[in-house]
């Protein structure tokens, strides 16, 4: 009976020995074995699909959920409730119209120009039910950018929402040469050429659509086309897949979320984080989502109180915004205990949780076209991800030594990348491979081959170059660290400097242009810059200049601060030195250039005087 005793007394204490070692050495082993079984889990349903041919799509799992509970609220938007009945059947009304009146058929691309609302929604799933794959475009973009998406992605349909009928000024035409049809959510259009869907709607039936029409095979066939900025210029058309797309409706669930979710989403429906997350992780879960047609930071909370949310989406200038609103008594009332997003600063993050309370961060990394997402699962401040020993064995990824001066990776004798030390900032390089496919764009396959890798560490492997430096620390914790080469990130959006260097290119007074972007305390991101050369005997004139990037560029596009230069720096390999440029920021007491600054008031390019700086700099004038 001792005996007994000692080894039961024997083996609790090694328990508690082992316990207390995992705490200390290992303290977030149980979490990495729950997110990892999640993520296994989902992956081995994808192998399902994969291996039977049988996919089920985001759609066919919105169909389900309809006919589960056809009374739940799906989307809440301007104090109206439309539950997965009213969608389901208005997405059938509308796939009835683009049979009957629109003439659409399975693998047409259509391509749609529309704001937040429930129609996206609906507009989306009604054209996936006939089998067309659908291009979300950019609201912000205009003239030659916006014709160049409908062509690039080979649509030869395009919806626009009723407030954006003015987007087609300057296009309407072009787009008619190219047989491209348009269509409008209005009951009446004034354009006698572009024709009107709501009228059609209302005497359609809101029966379904043949299923047969939506199935698919292969999880690899495209779904969906969303627009990123990218260093050939002009947007390309980022190709998603129904892999893709299950892979991101599957996020909220992998972070812990359940039905009884009510998710705020105020990001903008065009872009990946709120369609295929949002949306997407809203019907995987059967929860219910609150879309708003714009983020107000005023609004926020009230809306947040009002419907119960319990989950939001972000990106980090979201939160700097709530941050900078005045404090009151209700900002921990609330029922938010998560928020998904990405770009979040340590210093807001912080910040955020000291005044609203304890709602868990979760980044999430990844490029629409990605082959990559890390996950932050354990909501560590200042970290975009986790990685660990099991997601390695899974996910192929490595960071690799970059010189910021020459803008490319080290090479080795061989001509092979070398891999950073541990704590040390190496650009993050994706493998591709079965698990990880790389799908690309559409269009030339140039596009996609620039976005590769190859030989990288061995010949015949082949890498996505992501073109962001990140820094893995001795726990596993991921931590964004810059962009290089020619894109960088404003007001939530990635800017191609190429494509704002030729629409600079067009004033007659420059003769060369370079476009990168500095940093501005207290916002997230980087400004846009423009170094530019004038032609000999031109002067700078700044008003002609406000006037074209007005006209041509959307707003988190167009160059805050204008650098006049003798002669543009170059790289060994020729190519524009933005390095030097980017430190030396935009600061008139250290810089002997010229300097300008974007001013809405004046309508003009003015000079950046000290006084203006000193303003920027401490959050009085506004960019």
């Amino acid at each position: 009976m001792l005996v007994s005793l000692g080894c039961v007394s024997a083996l609790a204490a090694g328990i508690l020995a082992l316990h207390v070692l995992q705490r200390l050495w290992f303290p977030y082993f149980w979490g990495d074995v729950g997110f990892m079984l999640r993520v296994l889990s989902y992956g081995s349903k994808l192998q399902v699909f994969k291996w039977t041919s049988r996919v089920r799509s985001v759609l066919d799992r919105f169909v389900q959920q309809a006919q589960l509970q056809p009374d739940k609220p799906f989307v809440i938007y301007d104090g109206t409730v439309h539950t997965y009945r009213d969608i389901d059947r208005r997405s059938n009304r509308l796939a009835n119209v683009f049979l009957r009146d629109v003439g659409l058929q399975k693998g047409d691309c259509v391509a749609l120009l529309m704001n937040n609302e429930p129609d996206f929604v609906s507009v989306w799933f009604g054209l996936t039910k006939v089998g067309c794959s659908v291009a979300f475009l950019n609201t912000n973009i205009k003239s030659r950018s916006l014709l160049h998406c409908v062509e690039s992605c080979g649509a030869r349909t395009l919806i626009v929402g009723s407030d954006l009928m003015e987007c087609l000024d300057g296009i309407l035409s072009p787009l008619l040469e190219d047989n491209i049809q348009v269509w409008t959510m209005k009951t009446r259009c004034e354009h006698t050429q572009v024709n009107s869907l709501l009228d059609k709607v209302d005497t359609a039936s809101d029966g379904p659509v043949p299923a047969e029409l939506r199935r698919t095979t292969s999880l690899k066939s495209a779904t969906l086309y969303i627009f990123t900025s990218g260093t050939t210029g002009l947007p390309k058309a980022a190709v998603i897949t129904h892999m893709q797309s299950l892979k991101a409706a599957a996020g909220f669930w992998a972070f812990g979320a359940s039905k009884d979710e009510v998710i705020y989403i105020s990001l903008p429906l065009y872009h990946s984080a709120a369609s295929l997350i949002g949306i997407g992780g809203t019907i995987e879960l059967g929860a219910t989502c609150v879309l708003k047609k714009k983020f107000s930071a005023s609004q926020f909370w009230n809306d947040c109180r009002k419907h119960e949310v319990t989950i939001f989406q972000y990106i980090g200038e979201l939160c700097r915004y709530l941050c900078n609103q005045p404090k009151t008594d209700l900002d921990k009332v609330h029922a938010v205990r998560m928020a998904v997003g990405n770009g979040l600063r340590p210093d807001v993050w912080w910040e955020f949780q000291s005044r609203f309370g304890n709602v868990k961060m979760c980044e999430v990394y990844g490029s629409t076209e990605g082959n990559l997402c890390i996950m932050n699962h354990v909501g560590k401040i200042g970290a975009v991800g986790r990685s660990n020993f099991l997601y390695k064995l899974v996910f192929k990824y490595d960071l690799v030594k970059y010189d910021m001066v020459k803008d490319e990776p080290v090479k080795d004798q061989y001509g092979f990348c070398q891999r950073v030390k541990t704590g040390e900032t190496g650009l993050l390089l994706s493998k591709v491979s079965s698990i990880t496919p790389f799908f690309g764009y559409a269009g030339s396959k140039q596009l996609t081959e620039k976005k590769v890798l190859r030989n990288v560490f061995v010949k015949g492997d082949a890498y996505v170059n992501t073109g962001d430096l990140m820094a893995e620390d001795h726990q596993g914790f991921i931590s964004f660290r810059d962009r290089v080469g020619d894109t960088f990130r404003w007001k939530g959006e990635n800017v191609a400097t190429t494509e704002v260097s030729e629409t600079l290119g067009l004033m007659d007074f420059i003769q060369e242009v370079n476009v990168y972007g500095v940093e501005v305390p207290g916002n997230e991101g980087r400004a846009g810059m423009a170094a530019i050369i004038l032609r000999p005997d031109q002067t700078f004139e700044g008003r002609k200049l406000f006037e074209l990037v007005e006209r041509d560029l959307p707003p988190y596009a167009r160059p805050l601060f204008v650098r006049l230069q003798e002669v543009m720096e170059m790289t060994s390999t020729l190519k524009q030195q933005k390095f030097q440029l980017v430190q030396s920021g935009f600061n008139p007491s250290t810089i002997s250039d010229l300097l300008y600054v974007l001013d809405g008031q004046q309508r003009s390019y003015v000079p950046l005087t000290y006084p203006i700086y000193r303003s920027i700099i401490d959050g009085q004038r506004k960019l």
